[in-house]
């Protein structure tokens, strides 16, 4: 550390000649090296060199742990600063960086070149990245950098090749190594568990940030947002998807110019304009040199395969190295195994149980087909499931089971669900049967094998994955076993994800509605699985039925998270299946939620009066006064916009009384926002009020978060309308906060604009204009529209803002505004009035 003092010193004081002075960027790692042939080697050299790329010319950074060694005993005139934890661009995990301060030298620097300073969903990954520099190089070469808002590089890059060749890895290390080159992003839109072709444009958009509840088509979202933005798109695993991914891709790449896009696939989108670029196998031993182990271990230890195989297998074995013993067995296991990433790692973590001489073995056995002719005429497809075949051959029966099993869950699962679905019954017929207190520890075993992923999710929870290639492998598997067993085993995952459903439905107006919303969200693969299994041409009455439960369940937090219009799709579907006519309660509530999310969605009044009707006929006929009073709610409503108020009523009052009946505290609440609603579209201010603090009182007794802030909002409109700031201020205020911190996006754009009512007639129009502002970005980046009434109002609101402050001071504001996020804009939104204002 005093050595990099001494050498910004020097190059700040030095009398440089024109055309001015050298600077550098120094950065300080503490870890252990290899030296080998007069040179370092290793994984704390690699960090420092990513630790010095993200610094600027002058600047000094200290890792974590050299600080930790340093920080007591530093030179006079020497202190740290500490930057916070920042992620490097290997994807790794987080690193603590300190910045040091010499006396004399300059301390302000831009905000460092990390993965921090551009939005971006690049995971962290808890491996490291082995190799691929080349590779790196070539694809970042081919992309190149947006210059002066033209794209020069390759507008679509496809990686192709097998599955299991490190597409995927590679291109999220390029992505992050670009990143800084993308002002407005650099997103990743993971298409693996994705089934239906018709939402990969939704998934993008998701993946963006970007919610769909305006009705507008996904797609058409994404060229609004996208339309001049210097972004990069991740498209992963498009194989299955690949005719919708060139679909998307041409729609975005032709509308937006400063767009480049990269994909994984195995094969080619076929796009105009494209380029294909194979991943490679990792290097690998010539053959001659694999027989004999090369007897330079540091010329062995620099292939790649060989590599990545040693550190995966010191991750397992710690005491695991390349030695002069192992080295031909490993750089043959290597040879055969043709440096497929996904195939070493397997190896590798089977070096727990097996000596690598007996690994090779059997892989000599399982690829007997592979030795008898040339390797490179067979497809790579044909490599991986020889693989898959053999690590499953490793398997015992019961963990075999397991994983067959498990291929039914898309997109992963939870512990508990595991359980439920994968074991058999406690009464089945005589056999081997699979157990739930068995699940938990084959699944460990499993994990440990590398058959199963686990991450951890927001909450800690652990939540596991197959990749998919082996998913595919273990359906087959079940398939294998004959239809009855595949068909039993994808009716209780159906059945536990409906069962989760009523789950969600019971909890999302309680105090634990945002831990279901997320529990939701982590299932949406799951969800359309069971969807699409309903909805099958074959598919008998009772599946139909049993799916069309998740209707009532799903359709309100779907709705608030984004997901309306594809749950809708998914209904009508399933509404229009020829075994799905029976007149059930199931079928009632689908009804209720085709009809809920055409009023509230679309706006289209007439199908949400149609469909609403359906739904209470059928209530009606089965005696179902839940459905009866949900209908009656939102046909109420239908009959308020169309300016029916006392029809609006009478259907308000008879929900209120099937809810009181029912003792349902939901139902009460709901029925008195609605009767509030019409006492203030009758002009009854004073019984508007009385009957909010009512419903109120219903909302806090069942902790419902997002009622208690809709309430405080419509209190706070009233206010506001009555002239009373302050009070409107506060209590729209306070629903602002709730709804932000519950994330439901629609209402917070809307309450930045009643804030912004508030501050007008208090006096503060350029508050007003940039809390406008604020809520306008914020209903575009979601996909909101209001009503032709609403917008009026706020056309109305600017241009009287406009009058008041000027034109240029409106134009800064307004900009000051739409460039805010939204804790910026909410914290704003939230400040009290200045003295004196």
């Amino acid at each position: 550390v005093a050595a990099a003092a001494e050498i910004q010193l020097a190059l700040q004081t030095e009398p440089w000649p024109t055309p001015g002075p050298i600077i550098v960027r120094l950065a300080l790692h503490t870890g252990e090296a290899e030296l080998r042939e007069g040179d370092y080697y290793g994984r704390a050299v690699n960090r420092c060199a990513r630790l010095r790329a993200v610094a600027h010319g002058a600047q000094t950074l200290l890792s974590g742990s050299t600080y930790d060694q340093v920080r007591e005993n530093l030179l006079p005139g020497c202190k740290t600063e500490d930057l916070g934890e920042h992620r490097l661009k290997d994807l790794s995990t987080p690193e603590r960086i300190y910045q040091l301060i010499v006396s004399g030298l300059p301390c302000d620097f831009p905000p460092l070149l990390t993965l921090n300073s551009r939005p971006n969903n690049l995971p962290v990954q808890l491996t490291s990245f082995v190799g691929r520099e080349s590779e790196t190089a070539e694809v970042m070469r081919l992309l190149a950098s947006p210059i002066g808002g033209k794209v020069a590089g390759v507008r679509l890059l496809t990686l192709t090749g097998p599955g299991g060749s490190g597409k995927t890895r590679l291109a999220l290390q390029v992505a992050a190594e670009l990143v800084e080159r993308f002002p407005d992003g650099v997103w990743l839109v993971e298409l693996a568990g994705l089934s239906d072709p018709s939402l990969v444009a939704q998934t993008t958009a998701s993946a963006i940030g970007l919610r769909d509840e305006s009705g507008r088509p996904p797609l058409e979202l994404l060229t609004r947002h996208l339309a001049q933005k210097q972004t990069l798109l991740l498209l992963d695993n498009c194989e299955h998807l690949v005719a919708a991914c060139a679909e998307v891709a041409d729609a975005l790449l032709r509308t937006c110019p400063r767009l480049q896009m990269l994909a994984t696939s195995r094969e080619g989108l076929r796009l105009a304009g494209e380029t294909t670029w194979p991943v490679p196998s990792l290097s690998v031993p010539s053959p001659s040199s694999a027989q004999s182990g090369e007897a330079n271990l540091a010329a062995l230890g620099q292939y790649e395969s060989i590599k990545l195989f040693v550190e995966r297998a010191g991750a397992v074995t710690p005491a695991f190295e390349l030695t002069a013993q192992n080295a031909s067995a490993i750089a043959q296991l290597c040879h055969r195994l043709d440096g497929i990433p996904l195939a070493i790692e397997l190896a590798a973590a089977r070096t727990r149980l097996l000596p690598v001489e007996q690994l090779l073995a059997r892989v000599q056995d399982r690829f007997r087909l592979l030795t008898g002719g040339s390797r490179t005429a067979l497809p790579r497809q044909q490599t991986l499931r020889a693989l898959v075949d053999w690590s499953y051959d490793l398997l015992s029966t019961p963990e075999r089971k397991l994983f067959n099993r498990l291929s039914v869950f898309a997109g992963g699962w939870i512990l508990e669900a595991a359980e439920t679905v994968c074991a058999d019954d406690p009464g089945a017929g005589a056999g081997n049967l699979l157990r739930s207190e068995e699940v938990l520890d084959l699944l460990g075993t499993l994990l440990e094998k590398s058959m199963v992923v686990a991450e951890r999710v927001a909450d800690g929870t652990a939540r596991y994955r197959l990749l998919e290639t082996m998913r595919h492998y273990g359906l087959e598997r079940m398939l294998a076993e004959g239809e009855a067993a595949l068909d039993k085993l994808r009716w209780r995952h159906a059945e536990y994800f409906v069962a989760l459903g009523d789950q969600v439905a019971a909890g999302m107006h309680g105090p634990d509605q945002v831990k279901w919303w997320g529990r939701l969200e982590l299932e949406q693969d799951n969800l359309r699985a069971v969807l699409e299994w309903g909805k099958a041409a074959d598919a008998p009455a009772d599946r139909v039925e049993l799916v069309l439960r998740l209707a009532g369940s799903l359709y309100l937090p779907w709705f608030r998270r984004g997901h309306g219009r594809e749950e809708r799709q998914h209904f009508e579907a399933l509404l229009a299946h020829p075994n799905a006519a029976r007149p059930t309660r199931a079928r009632a509530q689908a009804l209720f939620a085709v009809g809920s999310l055409s009023l509230w969605q679309d706006g289209d009044d007439a199908l949400a009066w149609k469909t609403l009707n359906e739904s209470l006929a059928l209530a009606e006929l089965l005696g179902d006064t839940h459905s009866m009073a949900n209908a009656r709610h939102n046909l109420g409503v239908v009959l308020q916009n169309r300016g029916d108020i006392a029809g609006a009523r009478q259907h308000h009052e008879t929900a209120l009384r099937l809810t009181q009946a029912d003792g349902d505290p939901v139902g009460i609440r709901w029925s008195l926002e609605d009767l509030a609603d019409v006492a203030a579209e009758e002009g009854n201010i004073e019984r508007s009020l009385e009957i909010y603090e009512q419903a109120l009182l219903f909302a806090r007794q069942t902790g419902d978060l997002h009622a208690i802030g809709s309430i405080l909002q419509s209190k706070g409109a009233l206010a506001r309308g009555a002239g009373n700031v302050e009070s409107a201020r506060a209590l729209i205020g306070e629903g602002l906060g709730i709804m932000h911190r519950i994330g439901c996006w629609h209402c917070c754009a809307r309450y930045l604009g009643d804030l912004a009512f508030v501050m007008g007639a208090s006096g503060e129009p350029e508050r007003a204009v940039r809390l406008l502002g604020a809520a306008e970005a914020l209903r575009e980046r979601t996909g909101i529209i209001i009503r032709p009434k609403a917008s009026a109002v706020i056309e109305k609101a600017l241009s009287d803002a406009r009058q008041r402050i000027g034109g240029a001071a409106y134009s800064d504001a307004l900009s000051e505004g739409r460039s805010m996020s939204l804790p910026v804009a909410i914290e704003h939104a939230l400040q009290p009035t200045p003295p004196g204002e």
